[in-house]
Parts: C-alpha cells; sequence; structure tokens
C-alpha cells in the first residue's frame, strides 16, 4: 500500500540551498535520499550516483553546483538536472532515481513505491 510520508516544513528547502536528508528502504536495501528546492518546486531523489555506488554530496546535504543550477557528484563531478535527475554531463550511467514529492499546507511529504518503503528504526 502507497502512502504520503511528512518529511519536514515546506520554509526547510530554500531555493538552491541545503538538502534536507532522509532514510528509505529502496528496493531491499537502506539508503539516503535528499529533498531540494529548485525554481520554486520540491524535488527528491536517492543520494547515489549513477556512476559509482556512492553518496553526492560535497559537504552534508550540498548538492548544487556553485551555479546552484544542477546536482553534483563531489566524487567525480557527474552533474544532473535538479527538476527531473537526468545526467547532463559527466560520467554518468542514466539519472538519478527520483521520489514522488508533494507540497501541502506547509509541509512536504514523500510517496512510498512497490519498491520504495520507509526506513524503519
Amino acid at each position: 500500500m502507497n502512502e504520503w510520508i511528512p518529511l519536514c516544513n515546506a520554509t526547510d528547502l530554500a531555493e538552491g540551498g541545503r538538502a534536507v536528508p532522509f532514510d528509505v528502504v529502496f528496493a531491499g536495501q537502506t539508503c539516503r535520499a535528499f529533498a531540494v528546492r529548485h525554481e520554486g518546486r520540491v524535488h527528491a531523489y536517492l543520494n547515489r550516483c549513477t556512476h559509482v555506488a556512492m553518496e553526492m554530496d560535497f559537504q552534508p546535504d550540498r548538492f548544487f553546483d556553485t551555479s546552484g543550477k544542477w546536482l553534483m557528484c563531489a566524487t567525480h563531478g557527474a552533474t544532473y538536472s535538479a527538476a527531473t535527475g537526468e545526467c547532463t554531463g559527466g560520467p554518468c550511467r542514466g539519472g538519478l532515481v527520483k521520489i514522488t514529492l508533494a507540497e501541502q499546507g506547509g509541509v512536504v511529504h514523500w510517496h512510498t513505491d512497490y519498491n520504495l518503503k520507509p526506513f524503519e528504526f
């Protein structure tokens, strides 16, 4: 059964700013994910570069390049569209795994899926 999970207050996601991290279970594996705001909309992805399956942030919860336009993997410089997760440059093998978000009543929620579940402690 799919459900909406509260993630953060909408004001926690500043345009091109620090991400809000969260843990999920994707395809049976515990993974880190992150949510950002880009061009006024919220987006979330697994924190896993498609070049080498490792976390991408260059500092904790920092994913945007200096232009604030692209998400960038700190290890090899692969860049991704903040709006779609598609590879835009560098050593990528496809796009990032996108997580559905909704912003309602000042709260951002993420949506579970058949292969995406909340992490249970």
